[in-house]
């Protein structure tokens, strides 16, 4: 059985056949929204970031929404081993005995966030000359802005319904914020499928993007008036990027994008439009992503979400997700052997 599918758009894959897996094509690195989903990938992130990505001597701009970004940040960090094992740690044993009310689900992802960052507080993010972080987060527009639940409800319930017709239309309910370093060379910074306003990520802010980016709309507070924005409420960057659908240009290199599926699902409320998945844009993409057989050996048969919060008691929850950590060193150790082997085109995939 190959727990590990490798998925490579026109471009990517003729460039892989003539040049094999080398860290060096890489540019962009991609990490996806999805909650707990990541928990299915923890290992291929590890390997990713400590060996793949090892002595890297170029620039590689990262870009992440939600939970995607708290792993890029990891990555950013002096030690992305620790850090990313801090991820794990705090993430995980996240403990929610009762139903939970919003200000204590935001209390418990604060600590998350900053289990993550550590003792530093993410000034060893910012001041990384190689891997340059980008950090989608959302800015509430209109009725969406609203103090109360039932502002929210039907705020969320319009945006999914224009939604529905066109894609952009998102940005009349909410304003696509990229939190980045200031570097004119970042393909992230021309993006125009969406309007977006590029703002400094620095020092000050990066704790404040990081719950933003991760504040899901009547899950969580938003996160009001992050430092050097403009004032207003900040809600999760999947909103408008939950998989990603990005016009990079041209000239780019190619993108690596470890994650949970072979598909796309452009923004937030496109999950449920079957006919909206993310194609065109990935020509130049190597999407590395568990297997069918995987995921069917997983505790429950399935990869770690949100739901299991509802459906299982905390430490049941805890074992499930911590079990699925170690199994997913199976695509480390199976991505390491294409590598060490020089076999990729044994196991690529046409996207």
């Amino acid at each position: 059985m190959s727990a590990l599918r490798l998925i490579a758009g026109e471009t990517a894959f003729k460039q892989i056949e003539v040049q094999g897996l080398q860290q060096g094509m890489f540019t962009q690195l991609l990490a996806a929204s999805g909650g707990p989903k990541w928990i299915g990938i923890a290992g291929l992130d590890k390997y990713i970031f400590s060996e793949f990505f090892k002595d890297r001597q170029d620039p590689l701009y990262m870009l992440g929404a939600s939970s995607g970004a708290w792993r890029l940040a990891c990555l950013g960090q002096d030690n992305p081993l620790a850090a990313y094992e801090r991820l794990e740690h705090f993430y995980i044993n996240q403990r929610y005995d009762e139903v939970p009310t919003r200000e204590q689900v935001t209390q418990q992802v604060q600590g998350v966030v900053d289990g993550i960052l550590g003792d530093q507080a993410g000034a060893d993010i910012i001041a990384n000359p190689i891997f340059r972080d980008h950090i989608i987060a959302c800015r509430a527009r209109h009725v969406n802005s609203s103090q109360s639940k039932v502002g929210i409800a039907i705020g969320l319930a319009l945006a999914a319904a224009s939604n529905s017709v066109n894609r952009k239309s998102i940005a009349w309910h909410f304003e696509r914020i990229l939190l980045s370093h200031k570097d004119a060379a970042s393909p992230f910074g021309r993006l125009k499928d969406l309007p977006t306003k590029q703002m400094a990520l620095t020092e000050n802010n990066i704790r404040q993007a990081l719950l933003a980016t991760g504040s899901i709309p009547l899950l969580l507070d938003p996160v009001r008036d992050i430092d050097g924005l403009p004032k207003g409420k900040y809600y999760d960057g999947g909103i408008t990027d939950y998989h990603f659908d990005l016009p990079l240009p041209k000239e780019s290199g190619l993108t690596l994008y470890p994650h949970f599926y072979p598909h796309m699902s452009p923004g937030w409320f496109d999950k449920s439009l079957i006919w909206r998945k993310a194609r065109s844009n990935y020509h130049n993409a190597l999407i590395l992503a568990p297997s069918a057989e995987f995921i069917a050996s997983l505790p429950y048969g399935k990869i770690p979400d949100r739901e299991d919060f509802k459906h299982l008691d905390t430490q049941s929850r805890i074992d499930y997700w911590q079990t699925s950590v170690k199994q997913s060193q199976i695509l480390a150790d199976e991505l390491a052997t294409i590598v060490a082997n020089g076999s990729v085109m044994d196991h690529l995939e046409a996207w």
